[in-house]
């Protein structure tokens, strides 16, 4: 970030352009309201998962094709969404549709192994340099599996994550996510809150949240677990964080993670189900140059069809192999899952994927950036690879702490309201990010661009 003094934004104009764009976003939506009020019939709160709800009702989708969706209004936005960043490959991508389709007509579902998941196997070693794998069916899964492996490996409970960080929806990793500013607690000693109701209490004192970019403070806490006889099994964490937007670590600081899980016999698992092939052919393990003990992938894997998996060292992954762990799935390896995922990595996300999503985002970031800088707004623009936003906030976020205090909830409200209003489709909470797809083009990146400076415009004007 550069160093400069934001303007003071207008509170009553954000509540009046935020007025504004309400209205126009329902009017334009009304055959999602009527499928709004058929859906709550039967699904609760007319969604299929809580992630999805919105006021006054969800944005329904009918079909995607390339880097766009159409909405059952018939609205035809480019998607900055991508289910939650699933679908870098874009939507019904030839060589992944003729990969599904293939696989159909040999059978869909058997309970046992196919040739592809041996190959897909194979290459998520090569690209993350860990010799075992396992294969799950949801992110959630294979952070769970991997923290029942870890604990089984050292023989310890206790779990440590960075606060503020999404793991999936498990109740070990449904902890210290989503609080209010005072409410997280002192930073020697961050707070094991539950994330909504259902959560044990004593299943929530199993985790232990530290900051991010912060490795002495983790040491300091980890010191003190192992004096309380509570050394923690495993560090589960991000090597950037994606669920406050983007947030990068700083220099140093993953290698110093690695050095201290390392002297204290803690099994180091970097969760890359938001990361994984989305930022490089090896996730962030690749594009930081930090290997863990255990990596956990899904979204973007299975190219659109529910898969995860789980890769990690030979050592770790000793309790699997001797049956101590039972890691299983009726659904694991599922045979679409596998083919989706074979054409996934050798057809669709290859070196030339790369460089072009480098291409995007590097346009998209420096696009953002100059309209931050021309309307002197409290924020900037942070990327990588497919992933990127504009943090609105007037100093760099770099941990939960930062983002809470600093970070402009209803300008990102607007923000999305703004992108829907002139056809760019982004995700619904004010913590997400862009997601680009390699069939996105500087075009489209030039109409989120675009919107985004007609917003910085009706600030400011």
């Amino acid at each position: 970030m550069t160093t400069r003094t934001p303007i003071a934004l207008d509170r009553a104009r954000i509540a009046e352009l935020t007025a504004r764009e309400a209205t126009r976003l329902d009017e334009r939506t009304q055959a999602s309201a009527r499928m709004y009020e058929r859906a709550r019939e039967t699904l609760s709160a007319g969604v299929a998962s809580s992630y999805q709800m919105r006021d006054p009702w969800p944005i329904y989708l009918e079909r995607g094709e390339g880097a766009y969706v159409w909405d059952v209004d018939g609205n035809r936005m480019v998607d900055f969404h991508n289910g939650f960043g699933s679908m870098v490959q874009g939507h019904a991508h030839p060589a992944i549709s003729a990969a599904v389709t293939n696989r159909l007509e040999l059978g869909t579902h058997f309970a046992a192994p196919t040739e592809d998941a041996i190959v897909v196997a194979e290459e998520l070693k090569k690209r993350w340099d860990l010799p075992r794998w396992r294969y799950v069916n949801s992110g959630s899964e294979a952070t769970m599996d991997a923290i029942r492996i870890a604990r089984a490996k050292t023989g310890r409970e206790t779990i440590v994550k960075i606060f503020g960080s999404y793991h999936g929806h498990h109740d070990y990793v449904m902890v210290s996510i989503g609080v209010p500013y005072d409410k997280i607690g002192d930073r020697e000693n961050l707070a094991s809150l539950p994330y909504g109701a259902g959560i044990p209490q004593s299943v929530a004192d199993m985790t232990v949240a530290v900051p991010f970019n912060d490795a002495p403070a983790m040491e300091r806490r980890i010191e003190r677990l192992v004096a309380e006889g509570r050394a923690p099994a495993c560090v589960i964490m991000e090597a950037a964080m994606m669920n406050l937007g983007i947030v990068l670590p700083e220099p140093g600081y993953l290698e110093a993670v690695r050095e201290i899980t390392r002297k204290h016999g803690i099994v180091l698992i970097f969760d890359e189900v938001k990361t994984g092939l989305c930022i490089a052919a090896g996730g962030a393990t690749e594009r930081f140059g930090v290997k863990p003990d255990m990596v956990t992938l899904a979204k973007a894997l299975g190219a659109g069809l529910p898969m995860g998996a789980i890769g990690g060292s030979e050592d770790v992954f000793s309790v699997v192999e001797d049956g101590s762990v039972f890691q299983v799935g009726t659904y694991n390896g599922n045979p679409l899952g596998v083919a989706a995922a074979r054409a996934n990595l050798f057809e669709v996300m290859t070196p030339a994927a790369y460089a072009h999503l480098d291409t995007l985002n590097e346009h998209l970031v420096s696009g953002c950036q100059a309209v931050v800088d021309k309307y002197n707004l409290p924020g900037y623009a942070v990327g990588v690879a497919s992933k990127g936003c504009v943090t609105f906030s007037p100093t760099k976020v770099v941990d939960y702490e930062t983002f809470k205090e600093h970070q402009d909830g209803e300008l990102a409200d607007l923000a999305w309201l703004y992108n829907l209003n002139r056809g760019v489709f982004m995700t619904p909470g004010r913590e997400e990010e862009w997601t680009l797809s390699i069939q996105h083009t500087i075009a489209d990146c030039d109409q989120f661009i675009a919107a985004f400076e007609e917003l910085a415009h009706d600030l400011t004007s």
